[in-house]
């Protein structure tokens, strides 16, 4: 075991689990008032229930056997975890998965806020952790894996977190239906400071997610790091220009979507590129990510809080531009289109975003209509307009 890599996983592990309550303050921030306990409540509810179903099963099902479609129990509920070869401890890399399997699902929240029942969204996610997060993680971080196997590459998850959670929140949005008064009502952010907040935390822990994700102390971590960096300026530097051209301002809520979008478009490439790489895909994806607000406008679904537009795109922007500045000096021996290793990686890439996509809306779209049908996926018209915190939690975020 290697001291020096194992104390940079441990670390990393607990970046990324700092990430999901910088997402709750990020998505806390953009909800009404009445709504934002209901909103912390989930991210953090996440926290907890799939830390607990990824050492019952979830590990095991992405990593354990050698299926490439799904695993089998010998690491259910932790046994055996000690013998997973690498030089980090097993329980290193299992600390470091579970917070990537915690986050994934927590990403939902952001369309479905403020009309989510919290027992439903409890179950769900339950229900999507097991049968889709870790199918998919399988499929796309195990070498077993069929996407790895095929030779798509994503370092940290675009297609496996962003991609996945991206299509499966737009799969419950569809079932949830809008909120009341979308389209006709103002909702604006209650809390601007709270998301930028948020923006900062996820900036910060988004170093682990990313450059964590060598598992080792090295160079390929270092330019990992890097990467992250400049391609998250990058994306709030594209965002803020679209955004000023478009609509005349430059905003807050600009900024912190940008930067988010461009960490987003940079997580599958952040060990495979060097370079202006980085610089280019972030800028692409905060004006790309912008440009996709006006797909939910014209197909009138209610996202509440961008989660398609910048996960679910910004995962795909950044698994397809990986098959053209993927650079094997940097890491691996695959390199992309612009770098002259033809079309062959662009298309793996593009097989793997549709794949999962495929399976996590069709898979998530089941489980939410099963929901819907028995227990009920979103509260009542009165409990809407009371807000989620007092209907929901019986509490207030502000006293009056």
């Amino acid at each position: 075991m290697n001291s020096g890599d194992t104390a940079w996983v441990l670390i990393s592990a607990a970046l990324v689990l700092f990430m999901t309550p910088g997402l709750a303050f990020f998505y806390g921030g953009m909800v009404r008032s009445k709504n934002v306990l209901g909103m912390l409540m989930q991210n953090f509810f996440a926290i907890g229930i799939v830390s607990i179903l990824w050492a019952m099963i979830g590990f095991s099902i992405a990593f354990g056997g050698t299926g490439p479609l799904i695993g089998n129990t010998e690491f259910a509920w932790l046994a055996n975890v000690a013998t997973l070869d690498g030089n980090i401890p097993g329980l290193a890399f299992v600390a470091f998965q579970m917070m990537f399997a915690v986050i994934t699902p927590a990403l939902i929240t952001g369309a479905t806020a403020d009309r989510l029942k919290f027992g439903a969204y409890a179950l769900l996610i339950a229900i999507w952790s097991i049968l889709v997060y870790a199918p998919v993680a399988r499929w796309v971080f195990n070498p077993n894996g069929w996407i790895y196997e095929m030779g798509a590459l994503d370092f940290a998850g675009g297609a496996a977190i962003h991609i996945n959670a991206g299509v499966a929140a737009l799969a419950v949005v569809l079932v949830i239906g809008n909120r009341r008064g979308h389209g006709s009502e103002p909702m604006p952010p209650h809390n601007l400071p709270f998301t930028m907040l948020g923006t900062g935390i996820l900036w910060f822990g988004w170093m682990g997610f990313n450059a964590g994700s060598a598992l080792a102390a090295d160079g390929v971590a270092a330019q990992a790091v890097v990467n992250t960096q400049l391609a998250a300026a990058a994306g709030m530097l594209g965002w803020l220009l679209v955004e000023r051209i478009k609509r005349g301002h430059a905003t807050t809520l600009g900024a912190a979507s940008g930067a988010v979008a461009g960490l987003v478009a940079v997580t599958p490439c952040a060990g495979f590129v060097g370079g202006a790489s980085p610089m280019i895909i972030g800028a692409v994806a905060g004006a790309g990510c912008f440009a996709a607000l006006g797909i939910k406008e014209r197909m009138d679904w209610d996202d509440s809080l961008d989660v398609i537009a910048v996960h679910l795109v910004g995962g795909i922007i950044g698994t397809l531009l990986l098959g053209l500045f993927a650079d094997s000096a940097v890491n691996g021996d695959t390199d992309g289109l612009f770098f002259g290793g033809g079309a062959e990686l662009l298309k793996d890439q593009f097989v793997a975003a549709a794949a999962v996509g495929a399976f996590s809306f069709t898979v998530t779209l089941g489980i939410a209509v099963v929901i819907s049908k028995t227990m009920g996926l979103r509260v009542s018209e009165d409990e809407e307009l009371r807000g989620l915190d007092q209907s929901q939690h019986a509490e207030a975020a502000y006293s009056a």
